[in-house]
């Protein structure tokens, strides 16, 4: 198997599609990359929303219809989720040969 060239992800990128896993508009995707790594990443407001552009580009996201017509609200697509999960798989087989090997 052959892997993706868009594989690895960055550490934005990841927490990104992370957060979009449920519908959530730039400033909540970001209240919600602070909420899964604890407080220990920040994304800023200009990286957010260059990440969304590109991520829109990529068709790893959507946007979706909102009740709040002031703010977009974007979500994984099939392409997206598919995307995630290797990298999610990527990263547990690391996970594991540090393990194998003593770390």
């Amino acid at each position: 198997m052959t892997r993706n060239s868009h594989l690895p992800l960055t550490e934005t990128t990841t927490y990104v599609l992370l957060a979009l896993t449920q519908p959530l508009h730039g400033y909540g995707a970001i209240q919600r990359i602070a909420e899964l790594s604890n407080g220990a990443v920040k994304v800023a407001a200009g990286t957010m929303y260059g990440a969304i552009e590109n991520l829109l580009k990529l068709e790893w996201i959507h946007e979706v219809p909102s009740a709040d017509k002031r703010r977009r609200v974007y979500e994984l697509t099939a392409k997206g989720r598919d995307i995630l999960q290797q990298e999610v798989q990527r990263l547990r087989q690391l996970g594991n040969l540090a393990t194998q090997v003593g770390y």
